[in-house]
């Protein structure tokens, strides 16, 4: 340890940046700095390993990496509980993912390949509503902040006024509407209107109009309170208007996409009309590159954001404290 204390600061990083994520785990008790690094989101978004979006087959599970270059990577099975994949919904779960299945759903931090079974005790779809108020919708987007889940809604997916998120109360047991959104939909299923979240603690929503191909970004002024959305105020954070912008919703199955804001710029998972899915990098109000992912072996894959983390995925999840997801 004398010897690496001796070495300059950005050496070690480097050197570091290069190491299994399993062995980092090992490496923060060296030292409280070492432990700070890989807390690091800058650290773990520029670690060699790193991977960005997790993309689900029939029967295959793949990892995209986005920096230096676009890199494709299948991952290996013997994940508990991903045996056999028959995944119905891929939610990025604050540094970890889960994985909905029919009979229940896993928990996976897919760069630490650690996984845990949890059985289902809540199940709620569009056609088993149980909201505190009106009849409502799901519009096909679940975020998971801070540990908490939340929907976008909308009583009337024509109206754009209409769409707002709730969140799941298990006090209550009831699905409670927790803020409006800053727009919706003008027209249903064509257009892009998708959750996420921004800078850890924020709400981020993508938009684009299937008419112009305009692509509108916005996120939360503040970090997210999870008791009280009354505060929650949204400003328009970037918006692309230059011709030739791709369409991020394709007309087959109206997957939507799958994103994540980094230094200005928008990256993009989306499944083209053939099925092959590609990833889009926009910033400057302008395309700058589209790669199309041929080596996944089947169309209209699952697609999901994945924050790399060394958090590691308990061994007996709480059954009371997740809700299985189906949108």
């Amino acid at each position: 340890m004398a010897h690496v204390q001796n070495l300059p600061w950005e050496l070690i990083e480097e050197i570091l940046s290069r190491v299994p994520p399993k062995s980092l785990v090992r490496f923060r008790t060296v030292s409280k700095q070492w432990n700070a690094l890989f807390d690091d989101k800058t650290f773990m978004n520029h670690h060699k390993m790193t991977f960005r979006f997790i993309l689900a087959t029939e029967s295959k599970i793949y990892s995209v990496s986005i920096h230096p270059m676009i890199v494709v990577r299948e991952l290996p099975f013997g994940t508990p509980g991903l045996e056999s994949l028959e995944i119905d919904n891929l939610v990025d779960s604050n540094e970890l993912l889960l994985c909905d299945k029919n009979n229940g759903a896993v928990v996976w931090n897919p760069w630490l390949g650690q996984s845990s079974w949890i059985e289902p005790i809540l199940k709620h779809s569009d056609h088993e509503p149980e909201p505190d108020d009106d009849d409502w919708v799901y519009v096909e987007s679940v975020v998971s902040l801070n540990g908490t889940f939340y929907w976008v809604c909308s009583h009337d997916e024509t109206v754009p006024l209409c769409y707002h998120i709730r969140k799941f109360d298990f006090s209550s047991g009831l699905f409670i509407r927790f803020c409006y959104l800053p727009c919706g939909r003008n027209h249903h299923d064509s257009e892009a209107l998708v959750l996420g979240v921004f800078r850890v603690d924020r709400f981020s929503l993508l938009k684009q109009c299937m008419v112009t191909k305009k692509i509108e970004i916005w996120v939360t002024e503040k970090k997210i309170n999870h008791e009280d959305g009354d505060d929650v105020v949204w400003i328009n954070f970037m918006t692309f208007s230059s011709p030739n912008l791709p369409d991020l919703v394709e007309t087959v199955t109206y997957t939507k996409p799958s994103y994540f804001i980094q230094d200005k710029r928008l990256v993009v998972c989306s499944c083209h009309n053939t099925g092959h899915a590609r990833i889009y990098i926009l910033g400057d109000n302008k395309l700058i590159s589209k790669t199309r992912i041929d080596c996944v072996v089947d169309p209209w894959p699952l697609h999901c954001t994945f924050v790399p983390s060394l958090v590691p995925v308990p061994a007996r999840c709480r059954k009371e404290a997740l809700a299985e997801v189906q949108v």
